[in-house]
């Protein structure tokens, strides 16, 4: 049972006497261990973060088996019911959002250790999801307007990333059926740069499986899908702790659902607080929400 309020003040909470004092008081209840992030050898993560550093994208070849695949797609194909709202996402683009609460079967997907490898050199401790999806691109799809990520925090650039991505492959990625198309070196533009005619381009051809990884930064798009068949894919975003998340998965997921995950995804889906106080409940940490035992129907937030 972690500490009461009362014994963390005991304990020490009333002799924070600095601000940087304030860092460690509030989630002194609920310290966090170790991610799966930290399994990935040194060497493996400096060779993806130089290819992130050089172009803004790196290519994970072939992280999931063809099982994890076939599974994936048992999962999540029942639950392609719906096309896109607009062009951006896809008159012919089926998605798939909230798949926290629908499957377990994507989890691996999120907190994949080279992944989280990334994330944790990329962002500062406590990073969160920000939004996991399926997408599905079907033949006739046209090509995604190219865009940034993080673009939604206006922020002006050049300047690191707030954001990452990942965009899984569970059907293969080619030039034809509506392949990621990334501009290397794009995410160190500034804001009086769009992408031209001339700027070099890469579809991210890649078997099923296989993760691209890239900085919100990263100029990208849907590729067009000219061939006869789908291309399904999931894709996870992350950004850093002390900014709004695109889904509120606290309002979205539930409790009893935090309770299932892992505990890098339950913190990453917010139950967890950036110091001192970004993500407390009534004064507290929001673990606290997890130890009421509410009804398996009410979302996390109600």
């Amino acid at each position: 049972m972690p500490p009461t309020h009362d014994a963390l003040r005991r304990a020490g909470g009333d002799r924070v006497s600095t601000p940087e004092g304030l860092a460690a008081d509030l989630a002194a209840g609920y310290p966090r261990a170790p991610g799966a992030g930290a399994r990935v050898d040194r060497a493996t993560v400096e060779g993806d973060l130089a290819a992130v550093a050089r172009d803004g994208y790196v290519l994970l070849p072939e992280l999931l088996t063809p099982r994890e695949c076939a599974e994936i797609r048992q999962a999540v194909t029942p639950l392609l019911d719906r096309t896109g709202r607009n062009a951006f996402e896809g008159h012919r683009t089926q998605r798939v959002y909230s798949l926290l609460n629908k499957t377990r079967c994507c989890d691996r997907l999120v907190e994949h250790p080279r992944v989280l490898a990334l994330l944790d050199r990329l962002f500062e401790p406590g990073y969160l999801l920000s939004q996991l999806q399926v997408i599905n691109i079907t033949p006739g799809e046209h090509a995604q307007l190219l865009h940034t990520d993080d673009a939604l925090y206006r922020s002006p650039r050049p300047r690191p990333p707030l954001g990452a991505a990942t965009i899984w492959a569970v059907d293969p990625f080619t030039h034809d059926n509506g392949g990621t198309v990334v501009l290397p070196g794009s995410h160190l533009w500034g804001d009086d740069r769009r992408p031209g005619g001339r700027d070099p381009r890469m579809t991210a051809v890649m078997p099923p499986g296989s993760c691209l990884f890239f900085v919100g930064t990263l100029w990208h798009g849907g590729g067009a899908n000219r061939s006869g068949g789908d291309r399904l894919s999931l894709t996870a975003q992350y950004c850093q702790p002390w900014l709004r998340p695109q889904e509120a998965f606290t309002l979205s997921v539930t409790r009893e659902t935090a309770r299932t995950v892992s505990e890098d995804i339950r913190r990453m889906i917010g139950y967890s607080v950036h110091p001192p106080f970004i993500g407390m409940v009534d004064g507290m940490h929001p673990r606290r929400l997890l130890e009421a035992r509410p009804s398996a129907s009410r979302p996390a937030g109600g």
